[in-house]
């Protein structure tokens, strides 16, 4: 166990952090964002020096990271460069898994079309904010309530046409929200993998290792005859270490002074927690309840210490507030971090988010 959460720290950039946030994120692949801040903090403590919130803002105002729906129905933070051939793989099942709530919507292929002809021509001269793209909506003689206009939106997100790009900047307070672009004009051209569904599997393992197969059909969202195809597509691209545990052939260079027992702060649906189908090697059955997915669906934010979950920690980036100290809460039944390193890891997350 000791060996595993090494090498995941590790793979995870926790203990081999990478050069920049862009190059984090290249390694991960796909960051869980559905709580952007999150999902910004998530690139930040998995890079070298004391990278800020503005850092990784710029990455997004420059093309070079994009979020969307790549897997799962669920929006991750994903360099621009790769998106296209991710959707190439994922994006059939996810609007097939999303098929029956769209005809419960009454949105068909006809109506997507429309709306997406719509937002090419309102999307010409810049980026829109979901409100706008909803007032657009009601222009054209679409109702966006009850959902319809978020499933219009992950529709045309799917099919490769949106991307939520630029970040809307707002005066001494965190940004949360992006604008929405076209994707053809937002994403480079570049040239696929010779075989996207083995390089899925590859930089998942490279990024998540060690994992299993399972693990990959859960992380991806695919069947997991697909998952093994996957796997044998990639042999000799990924390292077995045990039967059926694959590691990534080439392992990213450990931090010098880097420490396996250091304590870390991880934000909400951070990646070395939600990415598996067992997620026991990194908590104990009640840490997983009390950190999550609960009833909500949401997965809150971690203190893990030598590789486990101890506890969680909260904090407001509302107006006014994204200064104030976050908040640590420790698990009865756990062992219990130093003090003094809750704190150094609860300011490094402060010092990103504060110089935004």
């Amino acid at each position: 166990m000791t060996a595993l959460l090494s090498e995941r720290l590790r793979s995870h950039r926790l203990t081999a952090p990478a050069r920049t946030p862009v190059a984090a994120a290249r390694h991960l692949l796909a960051v869980q964002g559905q709580e952007f801040l999150a999902g910004r903090w998530a690139l930040g403590i998995r890079s070298s020096g004391a990278p800020t919130l503005a850092a990784v803002d710029a990455a997004f105002d420059r093309g070079e990271l994009v979020r969307t729906h790549t897997m799962r129905g669920t929006l991750h933070v994903i360099p621009s460069e790769d998106l296209r051939w991710v959707l190439s793989v994922t994006g059939e099942r996810q609007l097939r898994q999303d098929a029956t709530r769209q005809r419960q919507l009454g949105i068909d292929d006809a109506l997507v079309a429309r709306v997406e002809a719509a937002f090419r021509e309102r999307l010409a001269d810049g980026g829109r904010t979901r409100a706008q793209l909803f007032d657009d909506l009601v222009e054209i003689g679409v109702d966006p309530a009850g959902q319809r206009g978020v499933h219009l939106i992950y529709a045309l997100n799917v099919r490769g046409i949106l991307v939520q790009g630029p970040v809307v900047h707002r005066d001494d307070a965190v940004s949360r929200e992006q604008l929405f672009v076209l994707a053809d004009e937002w994403i480079p051209e570049t040239a696929p993998p010779e075989d996207p569904l083995a390089e899925l599997f590859v930089r998942y393992v490279d990024g998540h290792g060690p994992v299993t197969v399972a693990d990959f059909a859960w992380w991806s969202g695919l069947p997991i005859t697909t998952a093994r195809e996957a796997a044998e597509r990639a042999q000799g691209r990924v390292t077995e270490r045990a039967e059926g545990v694959y590691l990534g052939a080439m392992r990213p260079r450990r931090a010098s002074g880097a420490d396996d027992a250091a304590t870390l702060a991880l934000p909400m649906f951070d990646e070395y927690y939600i990415s598996y189908a067992d997620r026991s090697a990194v908590a104990s059955a009640q840490s997983m309840a009390l950190i999550g997915p609960g009833k909500n669906g949401m997965v809150r934010a971690s203190l893990v210490t030598a590789g486990r979950v101890a506890g969680a920690w909260t904090h407001s980036a509302a107006v006014g507030r994204h200064r104030d100290e976050p908040i640590p809460e420790l698990f009865d039944g756990e062992p219990a971090p130093d003090p003094e390193a809750v704190t150094a890891a609860l300011r490094r997350y402060a010092d990103f988010v504060s110089a935004h």
